[in-house]
This record gives structure tokens, C-alpha cells and sequence, in this order.
């Protein structure tokens, strides 16, 4: 069994920064791409950005020049670094990870972190 583990949400001001981490643990033998995406109120979940296992990575629009994602192979973990934040960035933050099984790829997710940004 697989898990991820999300940390690192909370509550923060405008212009404030965060920085979200992503463990995964159990049977593991690599990781192929990771990835954090959001899901606000009455909104459908959304890409964040995306990391693959040689480091290659892809952010929507809206947080480019604000997020950063990076990744330690050997500890099984994706961090996202989200700097200028924004109210419209308030959400709760699911990360996951595509991860070859014997049976194919398998993709899981996390179960998520709450991120508030507001005065």
C-alpha cells in the first residue's frame, strides 16, 4: 500500500508565502511524475503544477512566477514553495504521484491541505 501525505497548508496573509510538502510511503520503487493540483468551493479540482522524475516541470497559468515545484527522489517527497499569495489561491491543496506497479501505472493522491489566504 501507498500513501501520500500532505503538510505544511494554513491560514496566511496576502503577499504571504507557504510551502507545502508531499511524503509518499509504503511499497515504492520509484516515482514516475508528481504533482499538486487545487480544489476551491463550488469549483472543480484544478492543476497546480506537475514534476516528472527528471525534473521537467508545468504550472498553470495563474500561479507561474508565484509557485515553485521541486522534489527529493530519495525521500519520496514533493514540495510546492508558493510565494505572493493571493486570496483566489485559497483551496484545499492535493498533491499525487504516478507510480509503476506490476499491474501498470497507478496514480494516488493525498488527502489534502488547507490553504487560507485572507486579512
Amino acid at each position: 500500500q501507498v500513501q501520500l501525505v500532505e503538510s505544511g497548508g494554513g491560514l496566511v496573509q496576502p503577499g504571504g508565502s507557504l510551502r507545502l510538502s508531499c511524503a509518499a510511503s509504503g511499497s515504492i520503487f520509484s516515482i514516475n511524475a508528481m504533482g499538486w493540483y487545487r480544489q476551491a468551493p463550488g469549483k472543480q479540482r484544478e492543476l497546480v503544477a506537475t514534476i516528472t522524475s527528471g525534473g521537467s516541470t508545468n504550472y498553470a497559468d495563474s500561479v507561474k512566477g508565484r509557485f515553485t515545484i521541486s522534489r527529493d527522489n530519495a525521500k519520496n517527497t514533493v514540495y510546492l514553495q508558493m510565494n505572493s499569495l493571493k486570496p483566489e489561491d485559497t483551496a484545499v491543496y492535493y498533491c499525487n504521484a504516478v507510480i509503476p506497479e506490476w499491474q501498470g501505472n497507478r496514480l494516488y493522491w493525498g488527502q489534502g491541505t488547507q490553504v487560507t489566504v485572507s486579512s
